[in-house]
């Protein structure tokens, strides 16, 4: 895959953050702290006690960012700080990842408190990323760019928990006491990651000059003001509120299939051991499927391109309805996996189309604010067709919903027109 024209060292150094913080919210959020959690920090609680606990910190750390995320971005693009910013947010989840290492047995409060502090450090650093690749790309390039980034995250956070879940089986080949010492390595190695491959991003993107006043008290009452307006704006650029609207349902489809997945295949009977490697799996194929996608993206267009992924999902959904054995489920990830890279990196490529450059962190805080609403309605419906059918099969046929709405959205949306608008 070509490399845009325009300065191709700023657009790796910025796609390989994603490689950075993709190991977070693989080896971290998917893979071993939700187990972890309840066997060793938190094993003298009831299990529905430790679940609430953790589902309470997640919870509060989406919270935090849906509050602060359009803010935070107005007042970035006022002082021209987005890196800073990021780099803020980085250091954070950083310094978080890496406390866990430290943190004995029975310490489930902390755990928990560095898990929050991290969630936070991971999606609020995600704001400032994101909106910095109108910085990094041409327009006509954000497609590719945008979906090199997700497959270089996919790649990376699939190699580091492939050697963790190694170490994890084999502790004593790797020096470790056992399996418990291997997994709280796993964390700090994270940690060192993450921060290790920031680098290039701190040191080689560049960002232009802010929009208004240098102070920090000009720039936060310009901030505000701008929020304001920014509020008015979006519901008048017709095709980027409506753009919003259509993700909302789709990506909280997409969402509620990552956030489910693990628990409806331990619902069915499935192994753990089979689901780490399923979610290989899905990282594995992501990384040259969402290349794939870049390119689609670039010769057919973004919308077209998001609503192949959506009919994709659909199909997976209604196939788990019918899933009786493992290798089902390893065949659904393979699905996921062509598709969720794809998804997620084009669909951030259109909307950094539509929306008026000098405002991209601004933006893009409302956008992610949009995707974190997103993880709300899909595992309440998800939950509320479980207790009414008492079936996990049929729990899932609620999110076949949510991807219609979204995609019916989503062929309403005038790409050229909503370009032109925004300017």
């Amino acid at each position: 895959m070509a490399l845009p024209p325009t300065d191709r060292r700023q657009v790796l150094a910025w796609s390989f953050y994603d490689w950075a913080n993709s190991a977070f919210a693989t080896v971290v959020i998917a893979g071993f702290f939700p187990v972890f959690f309840k066997q060793f920090w938190a094993a003298d609680l009831a299990v529905t006690e430790s679940t609430r606990a953790l589902g309470y910190a997640s919870s509060t750390a989406s919270l935090i960012l849906v509050c602060l995320a359009p803010l935070l971005g107005a007042l970035a693009d006022q002082l021209g700080a987005k890196k800073r910013f990021l780099l803020i947010f980085t250091t954070l989840g950083v310094l978080a990842t890496g406390g866990l290492y430290w943190l004995a047995a029975g310490h489930w409060v902390g755990a928990l408190a560095l898990y929050l502090a991290g969630l936070v450090g991971f999606l609020g650093s995600n704001v400032f990323y994101d909106s910095l690749i109108t910085d990094v790309a041409a327009p006509e390039d954000y497609e590719r760019v945008s979906s090199l980034g997700y497959a270089l995250g996919y790649l990376g956070g699939g190699l580091l928990f492939a050697l963790n879940v190694i170490m994890v089986q084999f502790p004593a080949t790797f020096g470790f006491a056992g399996a418990g010492a291997a997994v709280q390595a796993a964390f700090l190695g994270t940690a060192l990651w993450w921060g290790l491959f920031t680098l290039p991003l701190a040191f080689l993107v560049k960002e232009p000059r802010g929009l208004g006043e240098k102070t920090f008290g000009g720039a936060v009452r310009g901030a505000f003001t701008a929020l304001v307006q920014t509020f008015r704006q979006v519901r008048s650029l017709r095709y980027t509120f409506l753009f919003l609207i259509a993700y909302w349902f789709y990506i909280d489809g997409v969402d509620t299939v990552v956030f489910m997945a693990v628990d409806f295949g331990l619902s069915l009977g499935f192994p753990a051991a089979s689901l780490m490697v399923a979610l290989l799996i899905t990282q594995f194929v992501g990384f040259p499927a969402a290349l794939v996608f870049g390119y689609l993206g670039g010769r057919w267009g973004p919308k077209p391109s998001i609503l192949l992924a959506i009919g994709v999902y659909a199909l997976v959904v209604l196939a788990a309805t019918q899933m009786q054995e493992v290798s089902h489920f390893y065949a659904l990830a393979v699905a996921i996996g062509l598709v969720q890279g794809g998804v997620q990196a084009l669909s951030r490529a259109l909307f950094a189309g539509l929306i008026p450059a000098g405002q991209t962190a601004e933006l893009f805080g409302f956008y992610n604010m949009v995707g974190k609403f997103g993880a709300v309605l899909g595992p309440f419906l998800v939950g509320t067709m479980a207790a009414l059918t008492g079936s996990p099969r049929w729990s899932l046929l609620p999110i076949l919903g949510l991807f219609l709405i979204g995609a019916v959205l989503l062929t309403r949306v005038d790409v050229a027109a909503g370009r032109a608008a925004a300017g």
